[in-house]
């Protein structure tokens, strides 16, 4: 199955910037900022509980080294297609190793600092204007998508959603408007059992009270996060924490 084919079938679309959130008209820096957003969020360190996230977090890496690759590009924007031949694609390619290259390996510091940044920043309110077109207002999706968000984000990306749509920003969804009381307690008690199975991860991997200070800062600032937050910062400490503070190299 080709790329685009790979797309839509993880993605829900075959449109490479549509998968990334942006337009045609992307800067190479667009590209990469979107590509690094993207990628978090099926990264396998920080999804454990989607089984598709290596397989999204492959072919994210594959459609980034068509749109970082002027010649590739240049083809797709003429033509809409992917030459699945090239040496960029080929199959031998190791994409968390790519990844490690074009990013640094990133601490839980890390994290908290760029969460306190991006919630309440314009791009924050873009990028959810821009879920919230692409989902045509279903919340489950929305909040599932959203960056460094958790159950208790929900009020707050809904008044974004509602001051835009007062402001004939963007289309009332009826998906959004008339979001049945049923499905948003569905989605508070996936996030609570989503939430409790992540504390027994954190248990499973030993992180107790003797582990580094950030991991306890975390846990009392972050104890109500859902498990797409909550387990990749586990799994990102418990491998990183004893490597005394070694980066990898972009």
């Amino acid at each position: 199955m080709g790329l685009l084919d790979r797309c839509q079938e993880l993605f829900k679309t075959s449109n490479l910037y549509e998968v990334l959130g942006i337009n045609k008209e992307a800067t190479e820096a667009e590209i990469r900022r979107s590509y690094y957003k993207v990628s978090l969020k099926v990264h396998p360190d920080r999804a454990p509980e989607d089984p598709l996230a290596t397989e999204k977090f492959q072919v994210l890496g594959k459609l980034y080294a068509v749109l970082s690759d002027k010649e590739q590009r240049a083809v797709y924007d003429e033509q809409g297609v992917v030459d699945e031949e090239s040496d960029i694609l080929r199959q031998d390619r190791c994409w968390e190793d790519y990844w490690r290259l074009l990013f640094p390996k990133i601490t839980v510091q890390d994290i908290l600092e760029f969460e306190q940044k991006y919630k309440g920043s314009d791009e924050e309110r873009r990028d959810v204007i821009q879920l919230y077109v692409q989902h045509q207002g279903d919340m489950d999706a929305i909040t599932a998508s959203t960056l460094c968000c958790s159950q208790e984000d929900e009020p707050r990306l809904c008044s974004i959603i509602q001051a835009a749509i007062q402001s004939g920003e963007v289309t009332a969804f009826p998906a959004f408007t008339r979001e049945s009381e049923k499905k948003k307690r569905a989605r508070r008690k996936r996030a609570d059992r989503e939430r409790q199975e992540a504390e027994e991860m954190q248990k499973e991997m030993g992180l107790d009270d003797h582990n580094d200070s950030l991991v306890m800062m975390l846990k009392q600032k972050q104890k109500s996060r859902e498990q797409n937050f909550n387990s990749f910062l586990s799994n990102m400490e418990a491998k990183y924490s004893k490597k005394s503070g070694k980066r990898g190299k972009k």
